[in-house]
C-alpha cells in the first residue's frame, strides 16, 4: 500500500510543473496584503508604477463588498497597476499617516505620492473608470 501511494505521489511533480508552465502565459497582476510597514515602504511608497491602496477593516461590510469589485477591476488592467490591501486594525499608523477616517478608502499612490483618493463603497463601473484614470495619468 505504501509503495503504491509513493508511486501516485511521484506523478504529482511533473503534472504541477506542466500546469505552472501553462499558466505563465496569463496576464499577471499583483494583489497583496501588507504585512509590515517595511513592506508598505518597499512595495507602495517606492513603486514607480501606480499602486492602489485599499484601506479596509475585516468587520466592515462595505469593505467586504468592495473587495471583489476592486480585485476584478485590477485584474482587468493586465499588470498596469498593483493592489495593496491594508487592514486598519493591524496598521493603525499607516491609516493615520494617510488620514483614513473611515473605511473603505482607496488611494492611488505613485512614486510615494497620493495622486487620487476614493472614499466609500463604489460600483464596478465607477471603480473601472477611476482605476483607468490612474493608469492613464502621465508619470
Amino acid at each position: 500500500m505504501m509503495a503504491s501511494l509513493q508511486k501516485m505521489l511521484s506523478f504529482r511533480a511533473p503534472i504541477a510543473t506542466c500546469v505552472r508552465s501553462i499558466s505563465t502565459g496569463v496576464a499577471r497582476y499583483e494583489i497583496f496584503k501588507v504585512q509590515t510597514p517595511q513592506e508598505f515602504d518597499e512595495k507602495v511608497r517606492n513603486s514607480k508604477e501606480p499602486v492602489i491602496v485599499d484601506f479596509f477593516a475585516t468587520w466592515c461590510a462595505p469593505c467586504r463588498m468592495l473587495t471583489p469589485r476592486i480585485e476584478t477591476v485590477i485584474g482587468e488592467t493586465a499588470g498596469k497597476v498593483k493592489l495593496a490591501k491594508v487592514d486598519i486594525d493591524e496598521h493603525t499608523d499607516l491609516a493615520l499617516d494617510y488620514e483614513v477616517a473611515s473605511v473603505p478608502v482607496l488611494l492611488a499612490i505613485r512614486n510615494g505620492q497620493v495622486e487620487q483618493r476614493l472614499v466609500g463603497l463604489q460600483d464596478t463601473d465607477k471603480l473601472r473608470t477611476w482605476v483607468q484614470n490612474v493608469v492613464d495619468k502621465k508619470k
